[in-house]
């Protein structure tokens, strides 16, 4: 792991490989090892980083518990400028999706295309309002359980029955070792956001990856972002 200041905060990342920039951005309670198998593949075609977010993996943890939002962007913008990156690709798996509409709607130039893995317009953008409700609640709900069987709960969600072992482990470990604090910090700041708005806006090559059995982002989110971002390109993995 590589550190680097940002405006006060350590943020923690892995670089690899050489040629064009490619920041990949993790979802919530991840940090870069979600990418570990990525920083890899990518290595030989791209110069490969993945940050771990303030508040997650080796980065500071949240300086305030009204860091939102804007904030993670200028705190991201400037990661960008610290390490010098032209106008990276930018990858955002679900959170990280956020995040990299966000960074393309505040800051235009900041990105060279985008890649949205089990992306959101924020979960108020894509999301019925009971849903997000239901969402928040049993977040919340489960900051009070056992993290272990939190984690096992949760991975079920997001892998496959028939993934393999070292991944469900993978998995299991980084939701163990999320931090609460960065966790209520996001149900407060981040999932009432409602980025719809700058979808439009987007003008720079996108690519929409989806899985066709994802229960947490289901085709109807994929299609909703695909109907709004201006040529974009919607892909469903079977």
């Amino acid at each position: 792991m590589d550190h680097v200041d940002i405006g006060g905060l350590s943020i923690a990342f892995r670089r690899t490989g050489s040629g064009p920039s490619l920041l990949l951005l993790h979802g919530a309670l991840a940090d870069s090892r979600e990418w570990l198998r990525q920083l890899e593949d990518f290595a030989a075609e791209f110069t490969v980083i993945a940050w771990d977010a303030p508040g997650c993996g080796d980065s500071d943890d949240l300086p305030s518990p009204d860091y939102d939002l804007d904030d993670l962007i200028d705190t991201l913008a400037g990661f960008i400028r610290e390490l010098r990156l032209d106008r990276p690709h930018v990858l955002g798996l679900s959170l990280g999706s956020i995040l990299a509409i966000a960074l393309s709607a505040r800051f235009p130039m900041s990105a060279r295309s985008l890649i949205l893995a089990s992306a959101y317009a924020g979960w108020a953008g894509s999301l019925p309002a009971a849903e997000v409700q239901r969402r928040i609640q049993l977040t919340l709900r489960d900051l009070e359980r056992p993290a272990r069987e939190v984690a096992r709960e949760f991975v079920a969600t997001l892998l496959p029955a028939d993934a393999p072992q070292w991944q469900v482990d993978e998995q299991t470990e980084m939701i163990t070792q999320a931090r609460p604090v960065t966790t209520r910090a996001l149900l407060t700041h981040i999932a009432p956001v409602d980025l719809r708005p700058v979808l439009p806006r987007i003008d720079v090559p996108t690519l929409l990856l989806y899985g066709d059995a994802d229960v947490r982002a289901p085709i109807a989110v994929a299609e909703a972002l695909h109907a709004q971002i201006p040529g974009s390109l919607l892909v469903q993995l079977i």
